[in-house]
């Protein structure tokens, strides 16, 4: 068959669509009844046309096909997180991340019978020591290790360098020195408040810092190449389904951009996490559906490893139901729904792409200002990324408690009968402790938070 059926068919521009749409409107205006408007100042159209693109659409070098499923672990005790690790691993996990409180922990007995062949590894180290990043580099795991120190992503979360600048950053090059990597976690300007577009650009001016300290230091004395460097964003998902993957998307974009400049890897690795952000204490199964989309935006945007978020995580201690749960969505997803069969599976798609461009272009423009204006960490020091992020959170809470921002069983459905105050075991509201701090932190907050402690009261 030489020719193609749609030949026969006739092209229908965008200005025909419009044209159409208008007619069978009948009367009402276009922009007011079928366009709104994000909290990031994006419009969104009820269609897309190729007529909107003036290049041809460029396939995205990400392989969804490779995405890893990742069981995330504290190291509270060492041998039970070796059990827990070597039990995710034999039920799918294909990656564990381990979080590291401190540097009192054996490597040799957290990773006793882990297979180091098949299985990447993680460490979220929650302190600076070189002589430990030292030893997890040199672990012969041929699945890989990815080291996860971020000094200014402690700042920022904390108020506190976790000794002072200088010592901080003296830290910073050692590790980035053993490792080739240094990783940015931008997942707490989501958990915050923070719109997309504030998401990408402050993720991309944190990394710049890390790239202009390294680039007055470690490149300038030779003692390292730009080739050889290599970053990791932790980033959290919200259900805005097709915005986060767009989000993704657009943070390769950025990072492609910005690491041309300094002429280093233009890829990135990703790993995602769903958001805390939109987790509710009642109804509390409506979070599996919540964690589900997340995670799908995850992998339709790119991610290269995802670290699902049990239903329970916010008022359950760690336990084996919960995180059995959550690994088992991810295996759904791979094996079930075969969401690791297309690289690029967001890839030509009009509505993405054009949001994709959207999210790109204005966080590279509030990218621009801030470095304008003295750079990341100027603005961090001066509260003025803490004043917009709250800015943002403010407005979205708004939108929540006018019931325009819905949480089913929250703001919208509830069940009154849905009992919870004596199935906490952890504390799931902000925590206030009176301590000094160099900076203002940027704060965590669930936007159901107000609402559930009042229902607390009245149970």
């Amino acid at each position: 068959m030489t020719k193609l059926l749609f030949d026969d068919f006739e092209a229908v521009s965008a200005k025909q669509w419009k044209q159409k749409i208008q007619v069978d409107l009948k009367g009402a205006d276009y922009n007011d009844t079928l366009i709104w408007n994000s909290n990031e100042g994006v419009s969104v159209k009820p269609f897309y046309h190729s007529d909107e693109f003036n290049e041809p659409l460029k396939p995205s070098n990400t392989k969804a096909t490779q995405w890893k499923i990742c069981q995330s672990i504290f190291v509270a005790d060492i041998e039970k997180s070796n059990l827990k690790a070597i039990n995710a691993i034999e039920r799918g996990a294909e990656s564990i991340k381990f979080i590291i409180p401190n540097d009192s922990v054996s490597i040799e007995d957290l990773l006793k019978n882990i297979n180091l062949t098949s299985t990447l590894l993680y460490f979220d180290l929650q302190f600076l020591n070189e002589d430990y990043v030292k030893q997890l580099s040199v672990i012969p795991a041929k699945a890989g290790i990815q080291i996860q120190t971020d000094i200014i992503g402690n700042l920022a979360k904390s108020g506190n360098w976790f000794n002072n600048l200088k010592s901080d950053h003296n830290h910073f090059e050692s590790i980035v020195k053993n490792t080739n990597t240094f990783s940015v976690d931008s997942s707490l300007y989501q958990n915050a408040g923070a719109n997309m577009v504030q998401q990408l650009a402050y993720s991309l001016a944190h990394a710049n810092e890390y790239l202009n300290h390294l680039n007055n230091t470690v490149i300038a004395r030779n003692e390292m190449t730009w080739q050889s460097l290599n970053v990791n964003f932790k980033v959290s998902v919200g259900t805005n389904y097709f915005f986060e993957i767009a989000k993704l998307r657009a943070l390769r974009i950025l990072w492609n951009t910005l690491a041309s400049e300094y002429n280093i890897n233009s890829d990135c690795h990703i790993i995602a996490t769903p958001s805390k952000r939109n987790k509710t204490l009642y109804d509390y199964n409506t979070n599996m559906l919540r964690t589900t989309t997340e995670c799908m935006s995850a992998i339709l945007g790119g991610a290269n490893t995802i670290c699902n978020l049990p239903y329970d995580a916010i008022y359950h201690k760690d336990n084996e139901f919960g995180e059995r749960v959550a690994r088992n969505q991810l295996l759904v997803l791979k094996h079930e729904s075969y969401f690791d069969k297309v690289n690029n599976p967001a890839d030509g798609a009009y509505y993405i792409e054009n949001l994709t461009n959207q999210l790109a272009e204005k966080a590279l423009e509030l990218f621009k200002d801030i470095e304008a204006n003295g750079g990341f960490l100027k603005q961090l020091k001066e509260g003025t990324i803490q004043r917009k992020i709250k800015e943002s959170a403010t407005k979205e809470q708004q939108q929540f408690d006018a019931g325009e921002e819905v949480l089913l069983g929250s703001n919208k459905h509830p069940n009154t009968n849905d009992k919870m105050k004596h199935k906490l075991e952890l504390y799931p509201f902000v925590k206030t402790n009176s301590r000094k701090a160099l900076i203002e932190p940027i704060i965590e907050k669930r936007l159901a938070e107000t609402l559930e402690q009042n229902r607390l009261k009245t149970e």
